[in-house]
């Protein structure tokens, strides 16, 4: 059935709820029938809960199509303000606070709350009586549980025990919000990655007038001048060179199926992942899959609690209106989660796959659309901010592993791909549009002679035993990681050759090491992942594991040790290294320096900018059995290590669903070279600079360029 059918039928089953529940709320904003210090928490959520309200009926009656430009803009500086700037430090979405003015247990319960009802603002959007009447009637029951005091009882303080009580009373009515409502969020989110007919998005990006501001506020999400002027941006560029963007996103994709011997053919869905403002592109790109046979499912990344995945944004976005508001709440499903609660999310996965195992069967993968440019985000400590016990840690990560697995089932790993493109916000600087230019010319390099230049590289890495790699000056990296031997040197190699199709740009050599035998320290001393910066970050490794690992972000070195335990190791004791890559793209590397936006950089071109070490799984997870070949019709062999090995006794002890690059500059290097059978020590880059022969070019956009620790800059 049609999404939009479907929509309007569940509206209308929800519409007497709904209205009760708006008048509900329209008597707390007056209300004082609560203990005094909690009046303006409701007050002021009771009032924003009725402006998403106010947003609904604008949308569905089509006043907000007759908005002006300002007026749109105006609104949406309104939803998003309380998280804004120096406001976040009195919002009650920022946990501090609320502990600060409710108390430990209630604080913390009550910002979650709060955060939940914020991820009311798409609803809005797209029109959600459904989604919207179920956050209604939460925050109206945790409000009924302040308001049953006794007749006569003083409302502005409460002994310990009735205190504790009510805590519990509102743990448990979001506990069963989150358990009884999977089936509603939950279920809806599976659906929406799978199912063309669910086009909220895609119907704006294909339909909406590109020309004109105004459509970028109809998404419900936060806009700024990234978005703003990346739609400008792309507006004065002429058709030619947004079609060259489409063709080098939609290539890379398809090539991406030949290149790893999948059946294309047999998928009719794709995935497109993108931030807003590029949206000129994306419609190209839409046209592009559909003369593939594909259409679109372009999904919003997640806002409730039931369904994000920590801070991470997976989807399409606007921009992050505060960093550390989503890094503050990134572990909120702490106040409540327990195994039964992972069982329920785990059956509702299962059903409603089961449910859309067609469906689920044509899906192909994501294509996605990464922008930089944003100031980098350095968290800091927020002891008031819910975070995982050992026991919730744990859980965790069994629910990463078996809805992993569970996915894998019914979206097959062996017939999927993906394929991921970067470009520049606004923010990156002046220089956008000058840089803007510079990484299209990136994106677009010339694959055949990358793909020349490093099988030169591959032919002597195939020699070898192991690679050495040393840093200098303050850089101690000093580490040597193991290869997987040649059966059949003639027919078999040990690395890939990376040309532009799943990861753009081109430039790289990787594989996937042999664990035992890798041993060593990695250090680097900036490096940004995942949104997330990182100063003198080091992992020590044995035999191909993490075994120590520290970075100097905080005064305390055990908050640096959490928060590389937490981003990092992503919850795990351990990671092996699961792979291991040399990148060749010094054009990138110069054009970082050139414009001082290193540390902009994301980890898609970084990783191309020097030899990378990935911690997690290996780049072949959950298709290490297909054959996958070189352009020089050698297969490559090195896809598993001893513990994706597992997979083929007990799948649940060989995955680890995470897959983290980190980046060591060329600059800090002092040699990487490749060490034979018999001791040869085959150099391939020597203080910064390449040196095996046949792989000098790559150092021509090097030339000019001085390896300054404190700058590096063009010289005249």
């Amino acid at each position: 059935m049609d999404g939009k059918v479907i929509q309007i039928e569940r509206n209308e089953q929800y519409e007497e709820r709904h209205s009760l529940a708006v008048g509900r709320l329209r008597g707390i904003v007056t209300e004082e029938t609560v203990p005094e210090k909690y009046v303006p928490y409701f007050q002021d959520t009771a009032l924003f809960l009725l402006e998403l309200e106010n947003v609904r009926r604008k949308v569905a009656s089509g006043e907000w199509e007759r908005y002006s430009l300002e007026e749109m803009q105006s609104l949406n500086e309104i939803l998003y303000s309380d998280i804004l700037g120096e406001r976040y430090g009195s919002s009650y979405a920022n946990p501090a606070y609320a502990v600060e003015k409710l108390g430990m247990d209630m604080g913390r319960l009550l910002s979650l709350l709060y955060a939940e009802m914020r991820a009311g603002i798409p609803y809005s959007f797209e029109d959600r009586v459904d989604y919207l009447t179920i956050l209604f009637e939460l925050f109206i029951e945790v409000y009924n549980c302040f308001e049953d005091t006794s007749e006569g009882k003083e409302k502005t303080e409460e002994g310990d025990g009735a205190a504790a009580e009510r805590t519990k009373q509102i743990r448990d009515i979001i506990y069963w919000y989150a358990s009884d409502y999977c089936d509603v969020f939950l279920a809806d989110r599976i659906k929406e990655q799978i199912d063309p007919e669910r086009s909220f998005a895609a119907d704006i990006v294909e339909n909406a007038d590109l020309e004109n501001d105004r459509y970028l506020y109809r998404f419900g999400e936060y806009i700024t001048q990234n978005e703003l002027g990346t739609a400008r941006h792309l507006r004065s560029l002429n058709k030619e060179t947004i079609q060259r963007m489409a063709d080098v996103y939609t290539e890379g994709y398809r090539i991406g199926f030949i290149n790893t011997g999948k059946d294309l053919s047999k998928k009719s869905v794709v995935n497109i992942r993108y931030s807003l403002g590029f949206e000129k592109v994306i419609r190209a790109a839409i046209e592009n899959f559909r003369k593939m046979g594909l259409k679109p499912v372009i999904y919003r990344a997640a806002s409730s609690v039931i369904t994000k995945r920590e801070h991470h944004k997976i989807g399409y976005y606007g921009a992050v209106a505060n960093w550390q508001y989503e890094y503050d709440h990134r572990q909120d499903q702490a106040l409540f989660m327990d195994k039964r609660y992972i069982e329920r999310r785990l059956e509702v996965m299962r059903t409603v796959y089961e449910q859309n195992r067609e469906l689920a069967a044509q899906f192909a993968g994501p294509a996605v659309m990464e922008t930089f440019g944003e100031t980098p985000f350095s968290p800091k400590a927020v002891p008031e901010a819910p975070s995982y016990t050992d026991e919730q840690r744990e859980l965790a990560l069994q629910y990463d592993s078996r809805s992993g697995q569970l996915t894998n089932e019914y979206i097959k790993g062996e017939e999927r791909s993906f394929t991921i493109v970067a470009y520049p916000v606004p923010e990156i600087g002046e220089k956008y549009p000058e840089i803007f230019d510079e990484v299209i010319k990136i994106n677009t390099l010339d694959a055949k002679l990358y793909e020349k230049v490093q099988q030169t590289m591959i032919d002597a890495l195939d020699q070898g035993e192991y690679v050495h790699v040393a840093g200098k000056g303050e850089n101690h990296t000093d580490i040597r990681v193991r290869l997987h031997p040649l059966t059949d040197p003639e027919k078999e190699t040990k690395f890939e050759n990376c040309v532009a199709d799943v990861n753009i740009p081109v430039g790289e050599v990787f594989t996937s090491p042999v664990l035992e035998g890798t041993s060593g320290v990695l250090h680097v001393s900036r490096v940004y992942l995942e949104g997330l910066e990182y100063k003198d970050l080091e992992l020590v490794f044995q035999d191909g594991l993490i075994e120590d690992y520290r970075c100097g972000n905080f005064p305390d070195e055990e908050q640096g040790r959490r928060y590389v335990y937490d981003n990092i190791l992503k919850n795990h004791k351990t990671l092996p290294l699961g792979e291991f890559a040399i990148g060749t793209n010094t054009t990138a590397y110069v054009a970082a320096r050139k414009y001082g936006i290193e540390n902009k950089m994301p980890i898609l071109i970084a990783e191309k900018t020097g030899p990378h070490f990935a911690v997690g799984d290996t780049c072949y997870s959950w298709s290490e059995d297909i054959r996958v070949y070189n352009p020089s019709g050698k297969e490559i062999i090195a896809k598993d290590n001893s513990i994706s090995l597992k997979r083929q006794e007990d799948v649940s002890k060989a995955y680890f669903n995470c897959h983290t690059d980190i980046t060591v500059p060329y600059e800090e290097l002092e040699e990487i070279s490749v060490v034979t059978k018999e001791g040869k020590h085959i150099i391939l880059l020597k203080d910064g600079k390449f040196v095996l022969p046949g792989t000098e070019i790559l150092n021509e956009p090097l030339k000019g360029f001085t390896h300054s620790k404190e700058e590096i800059k063009c010289q005249k």
